[in-house]
């Protein structure tokens, strides 16, 4: 029986990070603990580059051009969505999610959900480092296991796993 397992060895190669700016003093928190996480682990800070997007909503297009771009081993994905008192919350969150997930499964580069979906504020700071932990730093460790565990599945130049022609992202 083979058993694949990813590690927190340090990767070679770039990470992006996406960052949504609204609830920016959540999410610069978030990108603290991540590339803190990052850096920790062995990735060198110059190995990262961070993209601003307006808010949550947004980050899937960009963490989607970002791994069709062929410069990272993954994309980190950063953002903070707070209930309020409408359904623009249940949107925002499913269709954030959503597109986060599509974007890793369409490029085969690991994209990694690191978006804060509280009931309050206080959650959130508290998800962002305030007490215990911080999900950016969480997120951070996920990308480097991921990677390596992809590697460990189809090692880079293997001619068997080839990308098809069509935007689906199939495998031949």
């Amino acid at each position: 029986m083979t058993i694949f397992a990813g590690d927190f060895s340090p990767p070679t190669g770039r990470f992006a990070i996406v960052v949504a700016r609204f609830n920016s003093l959540v999410t610069e928190a978030l990108l603290a603990g991540c590339r803190d996480g990052l850096v920790r682990h062995g990735v060198p800070d110059e190995n990262l580059d961070v993209a601003w997007v307006p808010g949550s909503f947004e980050i899937p297009l960009v963490a989607r051009r970002l791994a069709e771009s062929g410069r990272y081993v993954a994309v980190i994905c950063l953002g903070c969505i707070i209930r309020g008192e409408t359904g623009h919350y249940d949107h925002v969150a499913g269709q954030t999610s959503s597109g986060i997930l599509q974007a890793g499964l369409t490029t085969g580069i690991p994209v990694i959900f690191g978006v804060l979906t509280t009931e309050s504020v206080e959650q959130a700071f508290d998800r962002a480092g305030l007490k215990a932990g911080n999900k950016g730093a969480e997120a951070a460790l996920s990308a480097i296991e991921m990677v390596n565990l992809l590697g460990k599945i189809s090692p880079a130049g293997n001619p068997s796993l080839r990308r098809d022609d069509s935007s689906q992202g199939k495998l031949t």
